[in-house]
């Protein structure tokens, strides 16, 4: 039996995950993680494939698509407004066969492929029922739980029904394979027809589905990570470090005899590791990266053509491609693409307290589950000597931050910020 057609969600609006951008395109390694994902569902059988995206980032889809494996027939739809999953889906319709079974992802959620393995299995197995993954939840999480009956079938879906009211330890992630397309994308326009205030069409046609159709969970005990605010992005590299195994260095990498590489460490093409450098892994460091003397990359990743300059020490960090450091510490943060982080700046990362560090998102507090984490920031962004940066800070794209300057709350894109100076000089009289 063909693997179902593949409808993978790249679009959607990403501002909770400001000052970064694009999901689909963040690198964990030389490829984008979309790139890295449809690689997986290759490998399984998938064949025919529909990117979801939207006005912002379709023409960079597009520019993917010689990337990607050659035995898959990639497709491009548009969402030209982040108004929903359920029109998203719809964006899809003109290019999937609607007498077909379908697999629905979002690009952002990052499983095992154990989990769509066993999709695929489920589905062989009985092709006429509806299968929707459940991750298994030893906590509460805020978000939508199945109400699963004994033998497997679900009944409902509830949206954050708080601690202690979970129906089921089966939290709803999107690997939702359907039996019948069209069937579907019918349910989904009868919910548009409703004109309800609330965009949850897509829920709302699958409870109303479920009525009628067998819908079945597919047990997930492993992990499952999802890129809904920037530091998740910590996470998902700490993921993909995790999977590294032994050293792998390129051959015409340079490692001088007096630095140092320990642990499970990838070194791409190009990249020199200087005298007195030492890289602790899991570490990647990517194609024509510069790690200067005495620096230290520990539990990082490093993207290609970026300058760990002299003494700069990143740990436990996610570097863009293109970063410029030097003499510098980079602690528990996340840096885009060609961020200039100037000599003597320094990211801190703990609360004097101790306690968990939270962040402002779309002008509310939320706390980010990290009791260390440093800063996020946004592309092209430069920040001068000895600027100093509190915990959870963002700062924005191209930001510019003046000399000497100490960042305690966001800052915008493209703004700039500085500190106002009065010098005193005073010479004595010859």
């Amino acid at each position: 039996m063909p693997a179902p057609q593949l409808i993978i969600l790249a679009g959607g609006a990403s501002s909770r995950m400001w000052p970064l951008s694009e999901k689909s395109l963040l690198k964990f390694g030389e490829e984008p993680l979309l790139v890295m994902q449809l690689r997986t569902f290759a490998h399984l059988g998938f064949r025919e494939v529909v990117i979801v995206g939207n006005p912002h980032n379709a023409a960079a889809l597009r520019g993917l698509l010689p990337d990607l494996p050659s035995e898959l027939t990639v497709q491009i739809a548009v969402q030209p407004e982040p108004i929903g999953m359920g029109d998203a889906v719809l964006r899809a319709e003109p290019l999937v066969n609607p007498d077909a079974p379908v697999y629905i992802n979002q690009v952002h959620d990052i499983v095992e492929t154990s989990l769509h393995a066993d999709m695929l299995a489920h589905h062989t197995a009985n092709p006429e029922r509806t299968y929707i993954a459940g991750v298994e939840m030893s906590q509460y999480f805020p978000g939508g739980y199945l109400i699963v009956e004994g033998d497997g079938r679900i009944v409902g879906v509830i949206e954050k029904p708080g601690a202690g009211n979970e129906p089921s330890p089966y939290v709803n992630v999107v690997a939702h394979l359907h039996a019948h397309a069209g069937r579907l994308f019918d349910a989904i326009r009868a919910e548009y027809a409703r004109a309800l205030p609330s965009d949850d069409h897509y829920e709302r046609a699958m409870d109303a589905l479920m009525k009628q159709h067998p819908f079945y969970v597919v047990r997930y005990a492993e992990r499952w990570d999802a890129l809904k605010y920037p530091w998740h992005v910590l996470s998902v590299m700490e993921r993909f470090l995790s999977r590294l195994q032994g050293q792998i260095i390129a051959p015409d990498a340079f490692i001088a005899p007096t630095a140092s590489v320990s642990g499970n460490v990838v070194i791409e093409a190009g990249a020199k590791v200087f005298a007195g450098a030492a890289v602790v892994g899991p570490a990647y460091i990517g194609r024509g990266v510069i790690v200067g003397n005495n620096a230290l990359v520990r539990q990082s990743m490093v993207l290609a053509k970026s300058n760990v300059g002299f003494t700069t020490e990143v740990a436990r960090s996610y570097v863009g491609e293109g970063v410029q450091m030097h003499a510098c510490r980079v602690l528990d943060s996340v840096f885009a693409d060609n961020v200039n982080f100037s000599a003597g700046c320094t990211t801190a990362n703990l609360r004097i307290d101790h306690g968990i560090v939270s962040s402002v998102v779309k002008g509310e507090k939320i706390a980010t589950g990290r009791d260390k984490l440093g800063a996020i920031i946004g592309r092209d962004a430069f920040l001068g000597v000895d600027v100093m940066t509190m915990p959870g800070v963002k700062i924005g794209a191209a930001a510019q931050i003046g000399p000497g300057t100490h960042v305690h709350r966001d800052i915008k894109d493209r703004a700039r910020v500085y500190v106002k100076q009065e010098l005193v000089i005073r010479e004595e009289e010859s």
